[in-house]
């Protein structure tokens, strides 16, 4: 099972986008909990020592944070990538579960 987190300033934007991921890790016969949060929520999921996160992806929204999570992941193994512009933007679940996969066997 892996564990997704998309990132967006409320955590609302990126919900479409999770159902989508969802529904391409399904048609490929994938375990996946791809989650949603806003960048405040964030930190208590990088806390939660219980249920690890696999790869973090930001939303195009907050590309800006990216160097204070890469901060906050140092020493986790935790794979980190801003969402492409394009494929948020056009929904593309299965092209962002993609990345995800590969920033996931890349660690």
């Amino acid at each position: 099972m892996k564990r997704i987190m998309l990132v967006c300033s409320a955590g609302m934007s990126t919900s479409l986008l999770v159902t989508k991921m969802e529904k391409a890790a399904e048609a490929q016969g994938m375990e996946a909990d791809i989650f949603a949060v806003s960048a405040s929520e964030a930190d208590a999921k990088l806390e939660d020592s219980e249920h690890p996160i696999d790869v973090m992806l930001l939303g195009p929204q907050v590309r800006f944070m990216k160097s204070q999570f890469e901060d906050k992941l140092a020493g986790k193994n935790v794979p980190l990538a801003v969402i492409d512009m394009k494929d948020y933007g056009m929904m593309n679940g299965e092209s962002v579960l993609k990345t995800a996969m590969e920033l996931i066997d890349n660690k």
